[in-house]
């Protein structure tokens, strides 16, 4: 969630409430379960870590006043190393899609790009998984091996409809 939210203030600085709704628009309907707080909690332990500040904002008059929040030349530098990670399996995929759409809309990196670093990255999994599955002697041993295969697969797959939708958009 942190590198989320850091991601999403490289654009431009913003309210909390600003990154949440960005955040629910990205995620569609999965984005209405994130719990509001959240979002606070993170920005707080952000900056704790030196990765982002906050100014006071004076509301307009049918508004509350509110922090904006801004990235450090240190959160600058967590979002880069961030969008260049590509380990996987990683059990949340909507991280994954969060990072594709951040990337996008702070013109950070290209998604298309992020999606090849990631394929690259399982299909080096996938052939030594293949490799250890074809070698492995106990058939309950390689059953393990053999849902790492599969999750793998479909996993490429999905990367594949992710590259197919962020090529339309270019």
């Amino acid at each position: 969630m942190q590198d989320v939210v850091l991601a999403m203030l490289a654009k431009e600085p913003a309210h909390g409430y600003e990154l949440r709704s960005r955040m629910r628009e990205a995620l569609g309907p999965l984005g209405n379960e994130m719990n509001a707080g959240q979002i606070y909690v993170t920005l707080a332990r952000l900056a704790k870590a030196g990765l982002v500040t906050s100014q006071h904002d004076d509301g307009l008059p049918d508004r509350p006043d509110r922090r904006v929040y801004v990235l450090t030349p240190a959160g600058q530098e967590r979002v880069a190393a961030w969008l260049a990670e590509v380990s996987w399996p990683k059990p949340d995929l909507a991280e994954f899609h969060l990072k594709l759409v951040a990337a996008a809309r702070a013109r950070l990196a290209d998604p298309v790009a992020l999606v090849d670093a990631q394929r690259r990255e399982i299909l080096r999994r996938l052939r030594d998984a293949q490799r250890a599955a074809l070698t492995e002697a106990d058939p309950v041993a390689g059953l393990l091996l053999e849902g790492v295969v599969l999750r793998l697969r479909a996993d490429l797959e999905w990367l594949d409809a992710c590259e197919r939708t962020w090529t339309g958009r270019k």
